[in-house]
C-alpha cells in the first residue's frame, strides 16, 4: 500500500521535473495563444488592404495552434520519467492499443484531411455566401481543423464537420461571377390585358435602383429590354408571368425581389390587372333538407 511518506518522497525528488512540465504546459498555452492572435491581427489587417483568401489563413493558424499543443504536451509527458517508461513500454508492445486508437480517431482524421481537401481545392472559402442542402445558407464564417462554421441570415452559427460537409452538395454563388438572376413570378386572372400586365412588369423591375443591365451589345443593338417579361404558363385560375431581373449579388437580389412584388402588386391594383385568389363555394346540407 502506497504511504503518503512515499507520495512526499517522490514528489520531492521530482519537484524540479514537476516545475519543468508545468513550466513547459503554460507556456505551450501562451505560446499557442499568442500565435492566433498574432494571426489573427495579419489576417485582419490583410483583408481590409487587399482581396485575399481567408481560408488559408485561418486554417493554417489552427492547424499550427493544435500542432504546438502537441508538442508541448508530448514534451511535458517524456519529461516525467515514471511517464517516460509507461508511454514507450505501451507503445512498443500494444498493437491492439494502436488500432483501437485508429478507429476511435478515425473520423476526426476525416475531418483533417476533408477539412484540407476544402482549404486545397476552394470548393468554397471564408466570407462565401453558400447553401447546402434546402435549409441550410448562409456565410463562411470559418474553416476549422474539424468542422466549418456557416453564419446563417438570422445571425446563427450552423457547425458541420468537414467530413459531413465534404460530401454534401454545396451551392456557391460567391465563385466567379456573383451577378444573379432573380425571377419574379406572379399569376394574372384570365380576364386580365397580360401585354399590360407584362409592360408594368418590366417598367417597375427596370426602374429598381437594384436592377442590373446585363445586356451584351449584341441585345442593347436589338434594343432588348433589360428586364424580360414572359408567359411561363397557364394555371387553373391564372396566367402565369416571370420577369427575369439582374442584380449584382445575392443581397441586393432578394431585397430587389421584395421590392418588387410590393411595387408590381400596388401598380396592378392601381391599372386594374386582377391577381386571382382561390374560390370555394360551401354548401349546408341541414338548410337544404329545411328547403325541400
Amino acid at each position: 500500500m502506497i504511504s503518503i511518506d512515499s507520495i512526499s518522497i517522490f514528489l520531492w525528488d521530482e519537484f524540479e521535473n514537476i516545475i519543468l512540465v508545468i513550466g513547459i504546459i503554460l507556456t505551450t498555452f501562451i505560446v499557442a495563444k499568442v500565435l492566433k492572435k498574432i494571426m489573427l491581427n495579419f489576417i485582419s489587417k490583410a483583408s481590409k488592404s487587399s482581396h485575399i483568401d481567408l481560408s488559408h489563413y485561418t486554417f493554417l493558424t489552427h492547424f499550427l495552434s493544435g500542432l504546438i499543443y502537441i508538442i508541448g504536451i508530448g514534451i511535458a509527458i517524456y519529461m516525467i520519467p515514471p511517464l517516460r517508461t509507461l508511454s514507450v513500454s505501451i507503445f512498443a508492445s500494444a498493437g491492439v492499443l494502436a488500432i483501437i486508437i485508429g478507429f476511435a480517431a478515425q473520423q476526426a482524421f476525416g475531418n483533417l484531411i476533408n477539412g484540407l481537401f476544402i482549404v486545397l481545392f476552394k470548393p468554397f472559402r471564408v466570407g462565401d455566401r453558400v447553401r447546402i442542402k434546402p435549409d441550410i445558407s448562409g456565410i463562411v464564417e470559418d474553416i476549422t481543423l474539424r468542422h466549418t462554421i456557416i453564419r446563417n441570415f438570422e445571425n446563427r452559427r450552423i457547425v458541420i464537420p468537414n467530413s459531413v460537409i465534404a460530401n454534401e452538395v454545396v451551392e456557391n454563388s460567391s465563385i466567379g461571377d456573383e451577378k444573379i438572376c432573380r425571377f419574379i413570378e406572379i399569376g394574372i386572372s384570365y380576364d386580365s390585358d397580360i401585354k399590360k400586365a407584362k409592360k408594368i412588369m418590366q417598367q417597375e423591375a427596370e426602374k429598381h435602383p437594384l436592377c442590373l443591365d446585363n445586356r451584351t451589345e449584341e441585345d442593347k443593338r436589338n434594343k432588348e429590354p433589360v428586364a424580360v417579361v414572359r408567359v411561363v404558363g397557364l394555371g387553373e385560375s391564372s396566367v402565369n408571368l416571370r420577369a427575369s431581373v439582374w442584380a449584382k449579388d445575392p443581397a441586393d437580389a432578394f431585397t430587389m425581389g421584395c421590392d418588387l412584388n410590393e411595387s408590381i402588386k400596388e401598380r396592378f391594383d392601381k391599372e386594374g390587372i386582377e391577381i386571382p385568389f382561390p374560390h370555394r363555394t360551401i354548401v349546408y346540407k341541414k338548410e337544404k333538407r329545411k328547403k325541400k
